[in-house]
């Protein structure tokens, strides 16, 4: 599963501040307006068309101004009526595509109002003193405010968004990404871009050192760990978060309700399993071993369930460990059970810690191999077996989490499949917390993009089979033909 990488970008505006006391500071004059006038007119005049131009084609700048002198204001404003010049285009630049650095600008252009102006802020007029024209419009020092903290605005540089100012500091603190692993902010890369990563499912943001700097990931939603968070570590290294560990299965006797809750949803699709699989949760080597001693089956390179054929000794857990210092598992007990062969499946074994949700879904998968081969389907392809196991396990998903319970999908699936009659029991199980919905939804998800050949396009060919034909006419075709009906 490929994780996002997003580019975040702001924007930053500068407040230019000057004085007038009888002559000018940092100020410059436009070369077009004084090509309009020979070099022998005197500089009272230059400048106050420079002042009276600037006005309006620096709008969106914040400027201040303190003047006194009126007779400069009046042939100020003479001028720029005599001469009607027109003011650049205003330019409003999204947040999203301005560098986070803000550009350089050229000194500011000072220039002197009138006082019968009104501040945007107050609705008062300007009067006679110190002002700012910004955002097309003209404000009290005082009153040119951060959207956010409702505090003046005085420093150089200011941002915006959505049209609205801020303090650098408290946009920063609103808008500027937070990883969601280390709690700071997401650094910005060479190019001075915020960049992160993202998982995509959960939208998890974190900074992308995070990916090679040894942070653990939860073996079940794959949530990668927060600094404030510790999660629990199992006994052969995986990492479980809390949210998943509140319905994890740890024993084989806390699996068996589990699996009867399957078993009557396979009866709810008239699809009984007579004899009786023996269940075992057991742990990672457990499972390996009996993988290398299994001649039967296609399996991922990381096994989480596994359908026995072969008569062997594996260790199974007995009792629930418990949680000791560091939040490490300890306490586990587990015991050997030997495996008969009395039939086509001798046991089906289950990696132990993973939530009731997951380990169900591995469960369904796992029956489903156990169907195929109690009822004689034979020389099945990966592509084919996987599949249709697939499409089981999506299928008890949605009855857990869309319908709420077994007795709805089944029934419908009974409709759709097969003319039999069939009355499926109601499943025995508690109502689910928003974290196993969405839990739930993330386990479906991989299911539905999983990218490998015998799972993901498996899975893809048999539900669309599924969709069109029903499951016993699709299990039908298969028994007879070992491939899907299209």
């Amino acid at each position: 599963m490929g994780w996002l990488n997003k580019i975040f970008k702001g924007s930053v505006n500068r407040v230019s501040r000057g004085h007038y006391d009888g002559s000018w500071h940092e100020g410059h004059s436009s070369d077009n307006a004084r090509g309009a006038y020979d070099e022998s007119d005197n500089e009272d005049i230059d400048r106050a068309i420079a002042l009276s131009l600037s006005e309006e084609q620096n709008k969106g700048k914040a400027v201040d101004i303190d003047y006194n002198l009126e007779e400069d204001e009046q042939l100020a404003r003479a001028l720029q009526e005599s001469l009607n010049a027109d003011s650049p285009p205003r330019q409003n630049i999204p947040v999203e595509n301005v560098p986070s650095e803000p550009p350089r600008e050229l000194p500011p252009i000072l220039f002197a109002s009138s006082g019968s102006r009104t501040c945007a802020g107050c609705k008062n007029p300007i009067g006679h003193g110190r002002f700012l024209s910004c955002m097309d419009s003209v404000w009290h020092p005082q009153c040119f405010r951060c959207f956010a903290c409702n505090k003046p605005i005085s420093e150089y540089e200011f941002a915006m968004h959505e049209d609205q100012p801020y303090h650098k500091s408290c946009y920063k603190d609103f808008f500027h990404p937070k990883c969601d692993v280390c709690k700071n902010f997401i650094p910005t890369n060479r190019n001075g871009l915020i960049e992160y990563r993202a998982h995509p499912f959960w939208m998890q943001k974190y900074c992308p050192s995070h990916e090679d700097d040894g942070t653990p990931r939860c073996c079940s939603c794959e949530r990668m760990e927060p600094m404030d968070i510790k999660y629990i570590t199992l006994d052969d290294g995986r990492k479980l978060c809390l949210e998943c560990l509140n319905s994890s299965i740890m024993d084989t006797p806390e699996c068996q309700q589990l699996y009867m809750d399957i078993q009557e949803f396979f009866e709810g699709l008239n699809m009984k399993v007579e004899q009786q699989v023996p269940i075992l949760l057991v742990e990672r080597q457990a499972l390996n071993e009996a993988l290398e001693t299994e001649k039967n089956g296609h399996h991922l390179p990381e096994t989480r369930g596994l359908c026995l054929s072969e008569e062997q000794i594996v260790r199974t857990i007995l009792r629930r460990p418990i949680i000791g210092p560091g939040n490490r598992i300890i306490d586990m007990i587990t015991a050997p059970y030997k495996l008969e062969r009395r039939c086509e499946v001798t046991a089906i074994l289950i990696l132990y810690g993973l939530p009731r949700l997951q380990t169900g879904s591995i469960l369904a998968h796992e029956m489903m191999h156990a169907y195929l081969r109690l009822k004689g389907f034979r020389s099945l392809s990966p592509q084919v077996e996987e599949g249709i196991c697939q499409v089981l396990s999506h299928m008890w998903l949605e009855s857990e989490i869309i319908f709420g319970s077994s007795i709805d999908i089944s029934a419908t699936s009974v409709a759709s499949s097969s003319s039999s009659s069939s009355t499926p029991t109601t499943s025995k199980k508690g109502a689910k917390t928003e974290f196993e919905k969405k839990l739930g939804a993330f386990i479906k998800h991989q299911i539905e993009t999983d990218s490998s050949e015998a799972y993901g396009d498996g899975f893809r060919a048999a539900n669309r089979a599924v969709e069109s034909y029903g499951l016993r006419s699709t299990l039908n075709h298969m028994k007879m033909t070992g491939s899907f009906p299209y």
